[in-house]
């Protein structure tokens, strides 16, 4: 009997308890009576007084007094001072500390841009010769016979035979004779046979040599009309050439061109007269420095969307090869003059939007968005927002953003509360 007892007693015991145990995990949330909101919203032990106590893992819950998560994590006072101005928000010290936020102020400085660009030295166009005859012939002597070869304006290329030189030279004659018989009846006849031997370019020196000598040479030594290098040879020795082959071309490297190719997204940034920096990957310690003289009008390759740009150079040494591969930076923004800037890590870009932190002090913070015009050297151009002289975030400003939002939200939350 006394076992039975027991048993039974034993078993209204568990029976209670397990009603205790139900209870309390399903027990009513407190009702927040006003004496309850009148104690929350007293100032704490550091004087300062609590408005209300919000959620600890962001979420849209508030409580007018302390409480616990599901997860048993305390709910966060949210203080008056908090609250003053709902554009700021504000962060312990202690805290600031932990995550590292560090500031800087906006300052006027000069934003210099590099846009980069592959370039190729290449001929001048403007100081290349084309060497060329102006009347059928033979070419009976070449003097300079391999391309690449270097030549001096006025040394002989090649010696010339062509009928049409010897029957001008002819001519030239004669008309010398006939002046010397009758004074001043045949100067006509001179002036016209002086001028055939120029329009077949045959120079004035051998016109002269004609006419003091009275002798019709057979050949021509054919003399370079500049200076420079061989860069074609389309002739060889003892060959028929007609009036207009093209025999030698002549390129003086006294001055060159790099053609560089710029992204079509970045070729606004270039003009005429930027600076650039022009690096040849023979010569890397060797940079030079030379301005964009002119943008092509076309897109050359449209493949690569990209824009020629020309820079000319001055090569009195012949290091600048054509042909050789050049790494170009175009300093763009240089000449803009100082703009009101911040560092590249204080922008926080939402791809919308561009937003900054304002320092305001004592561990407030104000977002407020700006507008970005040029972009270099790690930092970015203000052009809206901001003035000269303000403190803004440059690190730790993402969670810093993630405090205002989270209270952006409470206090919307709030709102449609209050207005339901």
């Amino acid at each position: 009997m006394s076992r039975l007892n027991n048993v039974m007693i034993l078993g209204a015991g568990i029976a209670a308890g397990a009603a205790g145990s139900y209870w309390y995990a399903h027990r009513p949330e407190p009702i927040a009576t006003p004496a309850a909101a009148e104690q929350a919203a007293a100032p704490d032990k550091t004087g300062r007084k609590i408005l209300y106590y919000r959620n600890p893992m962001g979420l849209p819950d508030t409580s007018p007094v302390p409480k616990k998560d599901s997860m048993g994590m305390d709910y966060i006072p949210v203080y008056a001072d908090e609250a003053d101005d709902p554009n700021t928000v504000k962060v312990s010290l202690d805290k600031i500390q932990r995550i590292g936020v560090t500031t800087e102020k906006v300052e006027v400085r000069a934003i210099s841009r590099a846009v980069r660009g592959i370039g190729t030295v290449q001929h001048d166009e403007s100081l290349l010769t084309i060497v060329t005859v102006r009347s059928d012939g033979y070419i009976e002597q070449l003097f300079v016979n391999k391309t690449g070869q270097h030549v001096e304006k006025g040394e002989p290329l090649f010696r010339f035979y062509s009928p049409q030189i010897q029957l001008a030279q002819a001519d030239l004659l004669v008309a010398v004779r006939a002046r010397g018989r009758e004074q001043g009846v045949a100067v006509g006849d001179l002036d016209g046979a002086m001028q055939k031997l120029r329009n077949l370019d045959v120079p004035d020196a051998r016109i002269e040599e004609v006419r003091k000598t009275m002798t019709n040479p057979r050949t021509l030594d054919w003399a370079s009309p500049a200076t420079g290098d061989i860069v074609e040879k389309n002739v060889i020795e003892g060959q028929r050439v007609a009036a207009g082959d093209e025999l030698f071309r002549i390129a003086d490297h006294s001055k060159v061109w790099v053609v560089a190719e710029v992204a079509e997204a970045d070729i606004a940034e270039v003009k005429v007269g930027t600076r650039a920096t022009v690096t040849l990957r023979a010569f890397p310690a060797a940079p030079h420095e030379g301005v964009v003289t002119f943008i092509y009008p076309e897109m050359m390759k449209p493949e690569t969307r990209t824009v020629s740009v020309r820079i000319e150079l001055d090569n009195p040494d012949g290091q600048l090869k054509p042909g050789m591969y050049a790494d170009v930076v175009f300093h763009t923004g240089a000449d803009g003059g100082p703009v009101a800037s911040v560092s590249d890590s204080a922008v926080i870009d939402s791809g919308t939007r561009q937003v900054v932190l304002v320092a305001k002090g004592e561990g407030r913070f104000e977002p407020r968005a700006v507008k970005l015009g040029r972009r270099g050297e790690g930092y970015a151009e203000i052009t809206d927002g901001l003035k000269p002289g303000e403190e803004v975030v440059t690190s730790a400003n993402f969670l810093i953003d993630a405090e205002s939002n989270l209270k952006a939200a409470l206090q919307s939350f709030g709102q449609q509360e209050a207005s339901q």
